[in-house]
């Protein structure tokens, strides 16, 4: 899809977005979530939906696309953190487009979501990679999550942000190799622009 197509498609749709937006800040703040314990949650969903509405055009692939694409970003915490089931996800993502549509949201939504496990690599296991590279746009959502991440880290300094600073960079490698299908697939393409802006600031 040419930035353009996706520019317009954006914009076709942008009362929408904004009621996913709400939805999803909303969602968060019922359950008391922060984010650096000094931010409300949706200082980070913003983010990661900041980049899928910069880079998104990059792996969208058609005008059907677009809304489940920004539904994940702003959900992409939901079930992990907001005491969301994946039936919620999908009846939430239907309020705002089709069943089909629905059901791709709410499949980005539950591969980003962590596997139960009491430390973070096993969280983070296998299983729970496997899922994101089996998913369409489950890989770019999860890089632009990292990527948000990254960035919030290296603005801030803190103990907790300079230590995660340091998780991140320990972990790029198994990271990008653990959510890269390798697929022929362009929903599951890992732009190489948000790569190296990670690398950039780590």
């Amino acid at each position: 899809m040419t930035q353009q197509d996706y520019q317009n498609y954006l914009e076709k749709y942008s009362d929408t977005i904004e009621e996913i937006r709400e939805h999803a800040h909303m969602l968060h703040d019922s359950v008391n979530q922060r984010y650096d314990e000094n931010h409300p949650y949706s200082v980070h969903l913003d983010m990661v939906a900041d980049l899928v509405l910069k880079y998104g055009h990059l792996v969208c692939q058609q005008e059907a696309d677009v809304l489940p694409l920004l539904f994940g970003a702003f959900y992409h915490d939901s079930i992990e953190d907001a005491r969301m089931t994946y039936n919620d996800v999908k009846k939430g993502a239907s309020l705002f487009m089709n069943d089909e549509q629905a059901y791709m949201a709410a499949e980005m939504v539950y591969a980003l979501t962590n596997e139960k496990g009491r430390t973070r690599a096993e969280r983070s296991n296998d299983r729970y990679y496997a899922g994101i590279r089996d998913t369409p746009y489950a890989p770019f959502l999860k890089l632009a999550d990292r990527l948000a991440n990254i960035t919030y880290s290296c603005s801030m300094s803190n103990r907790i942000n300079n230590h995660m600073k340091e998780v991140y960079k320990n972990e790029l490698p198994h990271f990008l190799e653990s959510i890269n299908p390798h697929s022929d697939d362009p929903r599951k393409i890992l732009p190489q622009v948000m790569i190296d802006e990670i690398y950039k600031q780590l």
